[in-house]
């Protein structure tokens, strides 16, 4: 059961997977990922490589390279036991690929290792993951208008995201909390982003550090009448994120956004009937005393023709 369930939510993802595999950044991570064994098992190359095999066999992995493989499968597999999203999945496997690598080509030739280590440098610096580009029910706000959003109304609730768009974290929660966004947005409950790797004065004053030691992004933070109500992932005294996993039911369990959906909706209600209220203003005082007079005056003449 352990096995079947990740293999059926793989198959029911392919769909996805096959899309976001076509897009130029994973189409390039994909070759780089499997670079070492390309050139291992390309006849014409692999037969001027060095190996360590007894048979002498330069076109197959010899057995310090097939330990180096199986111990990063198994960091893998420990890595995606946290992972969200398909998007984190995908992402563990390319980085400890790419790792492997790394290690795979220094020990067979260091030129080797120095040229696959200065594409992957290159590559870090010139490509970036797709953004999230799905619907969702979010405003983004800057360092001028996010007080103000708060604070405009008491009886809203805000969930607001602090992120910065060169985290891996943040991007792989992008579409978690946009479907949030989408289950739970109302006239009540309002979900918020901003990000603090752009506006560093607002990652001070609401004490949410960008560093990526601290691993505080993403952080969510509640609020209510425009004061903090809780946060997660927690702050411990030394200033380091308390672990904590950013799935969909964890967010809707914390949060308890199931009871502030209830209560949000009631004050949507309640302003969908005072707008209703304001689409059919009241008669104003003048008019009726104007009316009366009118109706008085006709009954005046009407007594004074049956006399």
């Amino acid at each position: 059961m352990a096995l079947l369930t990740p293999l059926l939510a793989f198959l029911y993802h392919l769909p996805q997977v096959y899309k976001w595999l076509l897009k130029p950044y994973y189409v390039a991570s994909l070759f780089m990922s499997v670079a070492f064994l390309a050139v291992r098992k390309t006849p014409g190359i692999c037969d001027h490589l060095a190996t360590q095999r007894e048979d002498g066999n330069s076109c197959d992995f010899d057995w310090r390279e097939v330990e180096i493989l199986m111990f990063l499968s198994a960091i893998v597999m420990m890595k995606n036991r946290r992972a969200i999203t398909v998007e984190q999945h995908v992402g563990n496997i390319i980085l400890f690929s790419k790792v492997a690598n790394v290690i795979l080509f220094f020990r067979l030739d260091i030129r080797m290792g120095l040229l696959y280590l200065t594409l992957c440098i290159v590559f870090l610096m010139t490509c970036k993951p797709p953004l999230y580009m799905g619907p969702e029910y979010i405003k983004y706000f800057s360092d001028k208008t996010i007080d103000d959003e708060l604070e405009r109304d008491s009886r809203v609730t805000w969930i607001v995201e602090f992120f910065a768009n060169w985290s891996p974290e943040c991007q792989s929660f992008a579409s978690v909390y946009a479907d949030l966004s989408l289950k739970y947005n109302c006239a009540g409950l309002k979900f918020g982003k901003i990000d603090i790797g752009r506006y560093g004065e607002v990652s001070k004053k609401y004490k949410v550090s960008a560093s990526p030691l601290s691993k505080q992004l993403p952080s969510l933070v509640l609020f209510q009448g425009g004061k903090e109500v809780m946060r997660r992932p927690q702050v411990d005294k030394k200033g380091r994120a308390v672990s904590w996993s950013f799935t969909e039911e964890n967010i809707i369990r914390e949060f308890n956004l199931n009871e502030l959906y209830q209560k949000s909706k009631k004050l949507s209600k309640t302003k969908g009937d005072k707008i209703s209220q304001s689409q059919f203003p009241p008669v104003p005082e003048e008019e009726e005393t104007e009316q009366q007079g009118a109706d008085s005056q006709g009954e005046e003449s009407e007594s004074k023709k049956n006399k």
